[in-house]
């Protein structure tokens, strides 16, 4: 259903389109023109005078040479002196042998790159999967874990702090009934 919706809605564009390119000529038969096929018998006429013709032939040949030609850089190449390349490079010198250094660095490292333990990473994938889903597990556990001791610290820091101020209390209630009955403290 949809497709056909679709197939007439560009049937009915290809026909605006007709429209809009030809008006309302026709042609001896009264049927409407079709652009595209007017566009095909006219690239195939074009095609086969092309093929036809020698100097055509030339022409395609030469496109290349064209595109070369009306590239920008041509110009630049054509303009720019070899002792300005030259200078150039001479400038960037620095730089370039650092990038060859580098180069032979990783050429070098090459052999490691190849070796057995880097081609057999995707099969220990697997297995680092499950050992860094244990190892977050784990950390869970550990956070847990760590709360529960400070919660046990926290309470034992109260336990100390009210056996310490009820250990103060009673001494100054001992230190009192002693005064009063007179009773000398040992220092």
């Amino acid at each position: 259903m949809e497709k056909k919706m679709a197939s007439d809605n560009l049937e009915m564009r290809l026909q605006a389109l007709d429209s809009r390119i030809y008006g309302e000529r026709r042609n001896t038969s009264s049927k409407p023109l079709k652009c595209a096929e007017s566009l095909a018998r006219i690239q195939a006429g074009l095609t086969n005078t092309a093929n036809k013709r020698e100097r055509v032939k030339i022409l395609h040949k030469k496109i290349e040479d064209l595109m070369k030609y009306l590239d920008p850089q041509f110009t630049d190449h054509m303009a720019v002196p070899d002792t300005m390349k030259m200078e150039f490079i001479l400038a960037e010198e620095d730089f370039l042998l650092s990038q060859a250094a580098l180069l032979e660095q990783a050429d070098a490292l090459q052999p490691l790159l190849d070796s057995s333990y880097i081609r057999d990473v995707p099969e220990h994938a697997t297995k680092l999967q499950r050992l860094s889903q244990i190892h977050i597990k784990q950390q869970d556990q550990v956070d847990a874990q760590c709360q529960e001791v400070k919660k046990l610290f926290e309470d034992y820091n109260k336990m100390m702090f009210l056996l310490s101020k009820q250990f103060t209390q009673w001494d100054e209630t001992l230190r009192k009934l002693e005064e009063a009955k007179g009773i000398r403290p040992v220092e």
